[in-house]
């Protein structure tokens, strides 16, 4: 747990508060993986439905492994085999891959498909669904297509009051899983106040790995005087970070790797924090250790860990038995020197 010690350094050294949690959750890491083993499995090209993570390193390393990115299933051959990326599809989408006969492998995030259910059995009862999140969003509109026809969408705490819904007795929110725990929260309370009969799901749905992430950057923001978010643009989650601790009062920059660290952020600065969204590999952040390090002075790093996280995802039914059966031959051809 953080203390005091941490923002200050007895040697008089430069001083880097690396944060953990950080970087991919289980949702990622089940996404990449399923991509690595359908090459594996099937060689290339496998195609791959929207960004499989919002990371541009990680989607170029899978596109030079052979993966094919699209925005549209248009762009799939009849027949292929495609992936859906974590972020989760509609039924509409589900339904054109069926039309086509393309062969889905399906990495949506557990956490996500959790989402997509409470709205399915929402909407069965007949509820208007309250959904908290950014428009645009791929998880969003997958979401939204669960059920179009009774789903609002909300992004502010003052768009609650242009909701007209019509019956505020069978009302629920649900909630994009990479938000801000603190807008979401004002968000929700908003809700129950316009509507005090609003309902929810039994546990919140923001992901485990965003709300950890975003605890460490609110208990580091009083011992640094600069956070440095690893993560990619349109990742929401890693954006999100970025809010938690500029609300702090702390200077905060989302950076995809080292090269876009600007000097004149560190003018000045004798104690930076590094963590690093959901989607983001930790070789990015190692090499931006070594530069402050080589290259701005910051010789002493300390770790501060607020959780530690254990969470697994099993693979997508499509994929569990072929990767065992390439664990299988791993395992009787061993790659290495023989005696």
């Amino acid at each position: 747990m953080p203390n005091s010690s941490l923002s200050t350094s007895p040697t008089g050294t430069k001083k880097i508060i690396l944060l953990s949690p950080r970087g991919f959750c289980a949702g990622v890491v089940r996404a990449i993986d399923v991509v690595k083993i359908a090459l594996d499995l099937y060689g290339a090209p496998i195609y791959v439905r929207k960004e499989i993570v919002h990371n541009r390193h990680v989607v170029d390393e899978l596109r030079e492994a052979g993966a094919i990115f699209v925005d549209e299933l248009a762009e799939v051959p009849g027949g292929s085999r495609v992936i859906f990326s974590a972020h989760g599809v509609s039924p509409a989408v589900r339904k054109e891959a069926l039309e086509r006969k393309l062969n889905v492998i399906d990495a949506t995030c557990p956490l996500v498909t959790k989402v997509h259910l409470e709205a399915v059995r929402f909407a069965r009862k007949g509820y208007s669904i309250v959904l908290v999140g950014h428009s645009n969003h791929d998880e969003v509109i997958g979401t939204m297509g669960e059920a179009p026809d009774c789903t609002h969408l909300v992004e502010h705490p003052e768009d609650v009051a242009k909701l007209d819904l019509p019956d505020p007795n069978k009302i629920v929110f649900l909630t994009q899983t990479t938000l801000s725990l603190d807008e979401t929260r004002d968000i929700i309370a908003a809700l129950k106040e316009r509507y005090p009969a609003i309902d929810g799901p039994g546990a919140q749905d923001i992901c485990y790995a965003t709300e950890n992430r975003q605890i460490a950057v609110k208990a580091v923001a009083p011992l640094c005087e600069l956070l440095l978010v690893v993560g990619s643009q349109n990742s929401s989650n890693s954006r999100r970070l970025v809010e938690v601790c500029e609300k702090s009062g702390v200077p905060a920059y989302l950076v995809d790797d080292r090269s876009e660290v600007r000097p004149e952020w560190l003018v000045g600065v004798n104690n930076v924090s590094i963590t690093a969204g959901a989607s983001a590999p930790e070789n990015l952040v190692e090499e931006l250790l070594a530069f402050l390090r080589d290259e701005h002075g910051f010789g002493e790093m300390v770790e501060m860990e607020i959780k530690e996280e254990d969470v697994r995802f099993t693979l997508p039914s499509e994929l569990s038995e072929g990767a065992m059966r390439l664990h299988t031959i791993s395992n009787a051809n061993p790659v290495g020197p023989r005696p």
